[in-house]
């Protein structure tokens, strides 16, 4: 299209908004040809629809309908307190009042700002403590989503009081406490068991694969592992000779933070060539009596979390993850002990978490309720002598019983407790027990995804324990709220925070 007169048009609107301005000039650059033809065809193509000035305006899109319009530029006063803005049934309440009934005295020694020293006043670690356990109990997981929540959202304003957090403090916070939240998960149910509460007659015991923070292509194998740790090395030394001695040179704080980064990565690389020769132990011990060809592949490391390990997951697809287990109450349902080991079957855990339920609260189950991926003799052996009654598969019950075999008769070469263990699984009263264990063990493990126990977001077995311990606290909090003590007719959450 050719524009023969290039005529200068000018012309003046006005009005209020939304009296049609914008459509009159479109239309009459239109009429006028003033608009390229390849331009109109640009704009159908990219938005799909016409031009503003090709369309209605809003006044003549609403017609004679009377509708409130919204003033986003009135200037108003409002007296509101943050506390108005909370209902009085608020989650967020319940919260912060469990929080304030806890001893966290161990938060506060390390702060060096006091009363006869100078410096700036920390966040009260409350406040961190209500924010992560709120967050968490409504699935977020993020140190910078809790953050930006912290400025906008009503419920993390709340909590905050006008106190400004940011994101890297909220991360430290999460992890450096590992300990304190696992006697605070000890504690509240020991309280629960005096009032008695909780018997801790039954307990359940499972275990479920968590995706790591790591990723398929950062394993490694050990030739390989040892070439990276070489070029990291090699970098950190290039990163260090270059390094100007003027410290007020522009860039001195970028190449502060190159350093820290290649020294993070070679501590790293460093433990996952740590891992490896641990790898390779179990790697030679699984394959020392099988042939060449039925051996297992050469084992890998991952330079991103060391400690991660390539687990089957409930897909039948295999990657990077941590085996979160819990214990929990059968009769209560609540989590009474939790651990994360970055082993990919259960067998090896029967043990260590009923002597560690033992010793956390002084008292021996009478039964014990898991899957058979932990009924090995080892550890059934344990329970029985200890006192405590196993309930459990037997490895290949249903396919013995398939076959017409019976896999409840005693077998020679076992010892009498395994198989004391075996013929109690035959009756349909040790069946009707073990039947609980699904309601017992999975409901906490579901309750938990559900909040967003999908993935960590943190690296190595102390800090994902760490994470799994607030979910554990978050599980806990909601069953608190929904059991009722008959005999005074308050929620155990009440009696516990009346204790």
């Amino acid at each position: 299209m050719e524009i023969s007169n290039n005529q200068l048009l000018r012309f003046t609107t006005a009005g209020s908004v939304d009296d049609g301005k914008s459509t009159l000039i479109g239309r009459l650059l239109y009429d006028s040809k003033s608009i390229f033809e390849d331009q109109l065809e640009l704009n159908s193509f990219v938005s799909g629809a016409k031009f503003s000035f090709m369309s209605k305006s809003k006044q003549e899109q609403r017609g004679d309908a009377r509708v409130k319009l919204p003033q986003r530029r009135q200037i108003e006063m409002h007296f509101f307190a943050l506390d108005q803005m909370i209902r009085e049934d608020h989650l967020v309440r319940t919260v912060v009042k469990y929080v304030d009934s806890l001893d966290l005295s161990e938060l506060y020694r390390p702060i060096k700002a006091t009363q006869t020293n100078v410096g700036r006043d920390a966040i009260d670690p409350r406040i961190l403590f209500s924010l992560w356990l709120f967050a968490t109990l409504e699935g977020e997981n993020r140190g910078r989503r809790i953050a930006a929540l912290a400025e906008r959202d009503l419920a993390y304003m709340w909590i905050c009081g006008g106190v400004s957090v940011n994101y890297h403090t909220l991360c430290d916070f999460r992890t450096a406490h590992g300990d304190l939240l696992e006697q605070i998960l000890t504690d509240s149910i020991a309280v629960l068991q005096y009032h008695d509460l909780i018997h801790l007659e039954t307990i359940a015991q499972d275990g479920m694969r968590v995706r790591a923070s790591a990723g398929k292509s950062s394993f490694r194998r050990k030739a390989t592992l040892e070439q990276t740790r070489q070029r990291a090395e090699e970098y950190l030394n290039q990163l260090n000779n270059d390094q100007d001695d003027d410290d007020d040179e522009p860039g001195n704080g970028q190449r502060a933070a190159k350093q820290r980064a290649a020294r993070e990565k070679l501590e790293r690389v460093e433990r996952a060539c740590l891992e490896m020769e641990q790898l390779q132990q179990r790697h030679a011990k699984r394959n020392r009596h099988k042939s060449k060809k039925d051996q297992t592949s050469e084992p890998r490391a991952s330079t991103t979390d060391p400690e991660a390990r390539r687990m089957k997951m409930g897909d039948n697809g295999f990657r990077p993850a941590m085996n979160v287990q819990f214990a929990s109450d059968a009769d209560a349902l609540v989590i009474v002990k939790v651990d994360v080991i970055n082993e990919g079957t259960d067998s090896s855990m029967l043990s260590p978490m009923y002597d560690a339920v033992c010793k956390s609260y002084g008292r021996v189950p009478d039964k014990y309720l898991a899957d058979g991926g932990f009924s090995n003799k080892q550890g059934v052996t344990h329970l029985e002598r200890s006192g405590t009654r196993f309930y459990g598969r037997m490895y290949n019950e249903k396919k013995q019983l398939a076959d017409g075999k019976n896999p409840y008769q005693s077998k020679s070469g076992e010892n009498k407790h395994y198989t004391a263990f075996r013929q109690r699984m035959g009756t349909e009263q040790a069946q009707a027990i073990y039947r609980r264990r699904a309601a017992a063990a999975e409901f906490p493990n579901a309750v938990c995804r559900n909040q967003g126990l999908t993935q960590f977001s943190v690296r190595g077995l102390l800090k994902a324990k760490s994470q799994a311990l607030w979910h554990a606290l978050a599980y806990n909090l909601r069953r608190f709220i929904c059991l009722i003590d008959d005999k005074t007719e308050q929620t155990y959450l009440e009696r516990l925070m009346t204790t």
